[in-house]
């Protein structure tokens, strides 16, 4: 039987690494599986990416948790700030005494550290033996190979075309719940501080039809939730050779219509792209998440102007006024930089007091951090001094603390549809989840377990969480 099936294989073009996933499936004994341990920072793009990874490798290694076992270690990083690579260079360093003891480990760098710096980190950190950039995956089959031959190995060229939109990524770590679908790759704005369209190219979009059949495996594998990943995914577009256009607002329809018990989500946003056409989707449809995360960056035109954001503080509060009109119930939360090239003190009062006309829920917020081969790094000094840029993030911090307790504290007193995640970590017999507005809810565990859906009435809540009662 496994060589009748091994001629199949052949006669219909399959791969090597196909092969040996249906030799594996017909006769296991006959393989013995290595070990990938997969450690991932950054963004929920990178989570995603990792499980993409993860399928790729899937013929010849088995995810473990244990790094000290594993005969191949990736490291999915993240660049978007100094302090990301930092950490991911020390790790290096923690990992080189585990290669020590285990001779013919391998290490490998992937993502968009990687992207940024190429075969230069390979000089720099000795304990790796391979590098692949976000579009380079499906090599890393063969730079294994060139590894295990003896040499470094890297694969680090971008591409104008792929999306993996053929690959269903094994969700090795994700919690049955709540999973990710990139929908696209790259991205085209070039904010002058920001590093992504170096690291992750150009922007593209994956085919509709590849990602309805990725969420109705989620739905037939038990998940509730499904977020849909971008670096902008509102500029979202797919052309069909017939001509037919699909849109984001589009896409997310056709999501949320798969079952009513599928919740939908999406990040991330850019403002000069949400349309009116998005809004009304998601106030259309319950099962679409009523919550949007809108990075604004700074609260001043002229800051965004030199961040090349391509919209004014009038346009993102526009955006936000029609936001909060068509979707009351709507929870909105943002990035903030603090200390941008040039900012004055009353620059950075304009972000305090937009921050306090919108009410975000909640928001990240970061010091800037000068990256190479940007815009910012190559043409404006970076000339506000560390400690002021403390400072005015402490201050950003502060209010954001102010706001989102204020911001939850009108929840009290209201009912949630609740997705249970799990249990607390306080307390197993107190059970948390999110409602639509993305806020963790904790409530008595009763007859609930995880995936269900619960009503939860609030009764008191923290700047972080709301707290309440099944109902």
């Amino acid at each position: 039987m496994i060589f009748k099936r091994r001629r199949q294989i052949y006669n219909n073009n399959y791969n090597i690494s196909s092969l040996k996933k249906e030799i594996r499936t017909f006769a296991p004994q006959f393989l013995i599986m290595k070990k990938l341990f997969i450690e991932t920072y950054g963004c929920q793009m990178n989570v995603a990416d990792s499980e993409v990874v993860a399928s790729i490798l899937s013929p010849e290694y088995e995810i473990t948790d244990d790094e000290q076992s594993a005969d191949l270690i990736l490291i999915n990083t993240c660049s978007v700030r100094d302090n990301a690579e930092q950490r991911i260079r020390h790790r290096l360093q923690e990992l080189a005494a585990i290669k020590k003891r285990r001779p013919g480990m391998m290490v490998g760098l992937l993502g968009c550290m990687a992207e940024r710096l190429k075969q230069q980190i390979l000089e720099e950190e000795p304990t790796l033996d391979l590098v692949a950039g976000p579009d380079a995956y499906r090599s890393l089959p063969r730079l294994i190979e060139e590894v295990a031959a003896g040499e470094k190995a890297y694969d680090v060229i971008l591409s104008r075309t792929e999306t993996y939109d053929d690959i269903m990524p094994v969700r090795y770590a994700a919690n049955g719940v709540s999973g990710f679908i990139s929908i696209m790759r790259g991205c085209d704005n070039f904010c002058s501080y920001c590093v992504v369209p170096f690291t992750r190219g150009r922007e593209r979009s994956r085919s509709p039809h590849t990602i309805l059949t990725e969420a109705q495996q989620l739905l037939a594998d038990g998940y509730k939730e499904v977020t849909l990943l971008g670096q902008n995914v509102n500029s979202y577009r797919y052309e069909e050779e017939d001509g037919t256009v699909t849109t984001f607002a589009q896409l997310m329809e056709r999501v949320a219509q798969l079952s009513p018990q599928l919740r939908v989500r999406f990040a991330t946003s850019h403002p000069k792209d949400i349309s009116d056409e998005l809004i009304h989707t998601i106030a259309k449809y319950p099962n679409i998440c009523k919550y949007i995360h809108l990075p604004v960056q700074a609260g001043s035109t002229s800051i965004l102007q030199r961040m090349n954001r391509v919209y004014t503080r009038e346009q993102y509060l526009e955006r936000i006024a029609t936001i909060k009109r068509v979707i009351p119930d709507c929870a909105i939360a943002t990035d903030i930089i603090a200390g941008f090239c040039g900012e004055t003190e009353e620059e950075h009062q304009a972000t305090l007091s937009l921050m306090r006309e919108v009410g975000y829920a909640y928001a990240y917020m970061f010091r800037y951090s000068v990256r190479d081969n940007t815009y910012a790094a190559t043409h404006f000094a970076d000339d506000v001094p560390d400690e002021l840029k403390t400072k005015r993030l402490e201050e950003i911090i502060a209010l954001q603390q102010q706001l989102s307790l204020e911001h939850n504290q009108r929840d009290v007193g209201k009912t949630f549809k609740v997705l249970v995640e799990g249990a607390s970590k306080r307390s197993e017999e107190q059970l948390f989840g999110r409602n639509s507005q993305n806020k963790v809810v904790v409530f008595p565990k009763g007859n609930h377990k995880k995936g269900d859906y619960v009503n939860v009435r609030i009764t008191s809540c923290t700047a972080a969480t709301l707290i309440g009662t099944l109902s």
